[in-house]
């Protein structure tokens, strides 16, 4: 995102058009007539594919507060079966980009324990048995709240905050709460009640039940994610421009 805010200050000066898709925060919100042991499990191999090097992950996992330590134990499980090899393709994971978002993932997870978050999986450090390369160990942390720089920041690595929610409103209230705007997830029982809250949440795309991309709809978000749009009638848009042609 400070990427594309500097390229659009300097497209301004000859007023270019600037199409772009930036950062998220996403939240991925489990509703109280979810299943589980598949939203979890979804959810947190989501957030931790290609190490959470994703624009879009799913980095932000709201669930109602009265499951949260159910929540929590399923997240272990899963973590659990994260590699960092070709053993299991389903699970395995890599490392991060570079030495500078190696030690950036490092220093936010220091400041999420330091705000006081729970610490529930993974921590500082590389991984068990991993002496070289920029790997980062998966980390989940709990009781995260909406002020902490873990619930707000976009780390671009493999943690999860896991946010106690105590209503439905709650629920997208905290969703909104961000300067983000690329994606959202909403699991339950009810397609209906799923899109109900998808709807008012502020966010470019939500995908339902585990629902993939579709390269037919729309890519991009709202806020400081971006203006641009890519797939889809779209993203041919945004390399033309309109002509009028007056006189018949």
């Amino acid at each position: 995102t400070r990427a594309g805010i500097a390229v659009a200050k300097m497209a301004a000066d000859t007023v270019k058009r600037v199409s772009q898709e930036l950062g998220g925060k996403s939240a991925n919100i489990l509703l109280d007539d979810a299943d589980l042991p598949s939203a979890v499990r979804h959810g947190v191999l989501g957030c931790m594919r290609n190490s959470g090097q994703s624009c879009n992950a799913p980095t932000r996992l709201l669930v109602p507060r009265v499951q949260q330590q159910a929540v929590i134990d399923i997240a272990r499980q899963v973590l659990a079966q994260v590699c960092f090899d070709d053993s299991n393709p389903a699970t395995a994971i890599g490392p991060v980009a570079n030495v500078m978002q190696y030690e950036r993932v490092q220093a936010m997870i220091a400041q999420a324990i330091a705000e006081g978050s729970r610490l529930v999986a993974g921590g500082p450090g590389r991984p068990h048995g991993i002496e070289r390369g920029y790997y980062v160990q998966p980390t989940i942390f709990a009781d995260v709240t909406p002020d902490m720089l873990v619930a707000r920041e976009e780390i671009f690595g493999p943690v999860l905050a896991i946010m106690p929610y105590d209503s439905e409103a709650e629920a997208i209230a905290i969703a909104n709460d961000s300067p983000y705007g690329l994606s959202g997830y909403v699991t339950s029982a009810s397609l209906e009640r799923s899109r109900k809250v998808a709807r008012q949440l502020r966010t470019g795309m939500v995908h339902l039940n585990g629902a993939r991309a579709d390269q037919a709809a729309p890519f991009g978000g709202y806020k400081q994610s971006g203006n641009g749009r890519e797939w889809g009638e779209s993203g041919f848009d945004e390399y033309l421009e309109s002509k009028s042609l007056f006189g018949y």
